[in-house]
């Protein structure tokens, strides 16, 4: 069976000096996720001095709704530091999708056509960026490379199974701004 992999946290600021971090969870499993012994690929933002392509899950815990994790590769707080950004991949079966029928693995928007309000197509999604605010990167039918922030009123409709998202376009989001 294919897998892919799945966006499935961020790491944040370090909590402690033994190199515990804490985690924005971008998955809707975070137990299944960040079980103990779970290998994570590690993507570290531009200019990271992180050098760890991968990192193993050592423990978690949840402290005040935050999800606090100790990584096998980070040993201290200085460790924790260089660690602060770094995006978390799990690998999942192809077929497999989120429970959550609000939630999508990015592997299932890329390609979708984008449609405005009025049903136009208006570009083709190339794309997820994951930060503070995901955003679906998109082609726009002149070419333009465009990014809409993933939020339901901007992005008021996925039909996964139609091909297709809505976006609520506004001059200058996906359609030029006008002359």
């Amino acid at each position: 069976m294919e897998s892919i992999e799945v966006v499935v946290g961020r790491i944040g600021k370090p909590h402690g000096i033994r190199g515990e971090v804490t985690v924005d969870v971008r998955s809707d499993e975070p137990e299944r996720r960040f079980a103990d012994g779970s290998v994570l690929r590690a993507q570290a933002p531009r200019g990271s001095a992180f050098a760890h392509p991968t990192l193993t899950v050592a423990r978690t815990r949840w402290h005040q709704q935050v999800l606090l994790v100790a990584f096998e590769e980070i040993p201290d707080r200085n460790a924790a530091e260089t660690a602060r950004g770094v995006v978390l991949h799990a690998s999942v079966d192809a077929d497999e999708v989120p429970e959550d029928p609000e939630e999508f693995y990015d592997h299932q928007l890329v390609g979708l056509a984008v449609h405005d309000l009025d049903g136009t197509v208006i570009g083709e999604v190339t794309g997820v960026v994951h930060g503070a605010q995901d955003l679906l990167a998109v082609k726009a039918t002149d070419g333009r490379a465009t990014l809409v922030p993933f939020v339901a009123v901007l992005v008021p409709e996925v039909d996964v199974a139609g091909g297709r998202v809505v976006v609520a376009d506004r001059p200058g989001l996906v359609s030029p701004l006008p002359d």
